[in-house]
């Protein structure tokens, strides 16, 4: 089982995990393909995209702050079951004859809300759940549920309950995040966590109702984490690091299509050697995400990362000198190695170096400096490409990301290793009892 070894509480959310991450793949894929047979126009396709992203923008620093405030438990089981019903609604109105473009965006809008209170939840609560010598490997195997339940088996059942039953790509994850969210209630204890500086409080007088720390407002409660990661050294190099490298491989991933697929491409792959190249990418990254904790065991935590960071970047530039297909899949298997291996270590070490009572917001105003820039990388790479050509897109990108590894090699490389052995003294114990 994927969670042997690490306990009954980490088994059960890394089977809400999977389930979840299914409904995800499903939804993912199937949405856009629903879209697709409801109207022609890119503008309208492209919005069931922009519905489910958006609300990553607009709410990752609330979540955040929700995710310090209360059970982080709960607040999965709640996203879980908000977004079974709204699914579930979809659905029904599907089966009755009555799902139109509209509703389909108010479905997937509805459920990237619930997204990103439950993944910023559920990257919070792992640290209270595993002891944080085991974060590692844990990351790996939650990173592979993720990998397989998204890209290997959500598209194709996706695509079957497409051609199958529309309204079953709605019917089909609302089960699945039921299941999920009922999953969690087999975890032990509380996930509440524990304000700074209350640890050692004296009890509550007997007879007299609780006390409990006076909250602040959100705004403030935002603007400590957005402190604490400009002024945490190796925090502000890994955002910074990851919000170059998310960029130049948004430009490079927003038009490497055209440079593989088609008779005019340079390799003139079909697009089922394209989607092939995929799963090559996912295996790649299942492998990457469950030997991170070995590699970072013989390596260092630190050079791990440093090296898959380089690798991946490096191998950028192999499809553009050598654009071939015996070259293409091989590289998109360590890319898949690569990318998810170092993903792994730096939510791991996130994980480790943020304290429990400020990690739901500070790994929102992480995730906002690492992914915001996709959207505009996307952007750019299609502008600079329409006017300077393929190649400068892609060559540039490896070389921006290329630099961000050197920009941020000394901020890193001297410093997780002892920052993670400073946290070592805390509480290696799951704090849910």
């Amino acid at each position: 089982m994927a969670g042997q070894g690490l306990g009954r509480s980490f088994a059960f959310l890394w089977s809400s995990t999977a389930l979840s991450n299914l409904a995800d793949g499903v939804l993912k894929t199937g949405a856009p393909l629903l879209a697709v047979s409801m109207t022609r126009s890119p503008t309208l396709v492209s919005l069931v995209g922009a519905a489910a992203t958006v609300p990553w923008l607009l709410l990752a620093l609330p979540a955040g702050a929700v995710a310090d405030r209360a059970d982080r438990r709960r607040i999965m089981a709640v996203a879980g079951a908000g977004r079974a019903v709204v699914l579930a609604g979809a659905a029904l109105l599907g089966v009755l004859g009555w799902l139109d473009l509209w509703v389909l965006l108010a479905a997937v809008l509805a459920a990237g809300v619930a997204e990103v209170f439950a993944d910023t939840s559920a990257q919070s609560i792992l640290p209270m759940t595993v002891p944080s010598a085991q974060l590692t490997r844990a990351n790996g195997r939650v990173s592979s549920a993720q990998m397989i339940g998204n890209e290997f088996a959500g598209a194709p059942v996706a695509g079957l309950l497409v051609g199958l039953a529309p309204a079953a790509v709605f019917g089909a994850p609302a089960l699945l995040y039921a299941a999920g969210a009922l999953l969690l209630r087999g975890m032990r204890g509380t996930y509440r966590p524990i304000p700074a500086g209350t640890h050692d409080s004296p009890p509550d007088p007997p007879g007299l109702p609780a006390q409990h720390p006076a909250r602040r407002p959100l705004r403030q409660e935002i603007g400590e984490a957005l402190r604490y990661l400009v002024a945490h050294r190796v925090l502000r190099g890994l955002a910074i690091s990851a919000g170059l490298l998310n960029l130049a491989n948004s430009a490079y991933f927003a038009v490497f299509v055209l440079w593989v697929v088609g008779d005019g491409s340079a390799m003139g792959l079909e697009p089922a050697a394209y989607g092939l190249m995929m799963s090559a990418f996912a295996a790649g990254a299942v492998l990457g995400s469950l030997s991170s904790e070995r590699a970072s065991g013989v390596f260092g935590e630190s050079r791990t990362l440093m090296g898959c960071w380089l690798a991946s970047s490096l191998l950028l530039v192999v499809p553009v000198v050598v654009p071939s297909p015996w070259a293409l899949y091989p590289v998109a298997v360590l890319w898949g190695i690569t990318g998810a291996a170092a993903n792994v270590l730096v939510i791991s070490t996130r994980q480790r170096l943020i304290p429990s009572e400020l990690l739901g917001r500070v790994n929102s105003a992480y995730r906002l400096v690492g992914m915001g820039g996709m959207p505009l990388g996307a952007a750019l790479g299609g502008v600079v490409a329409e006017f300077a050509g393929l190649p400068a897109v892609l060559l540039g990108a490896a070389g921006v990301c290329v630099a961000a590894v050197w920009l941020v090699r000394h901020a890193l490389s001297d410093r997780i290793s002892g920052a993670l052995t400073s946290q070592a003294a805390l509480s290696d114990i799951p704090g849910s009892s």
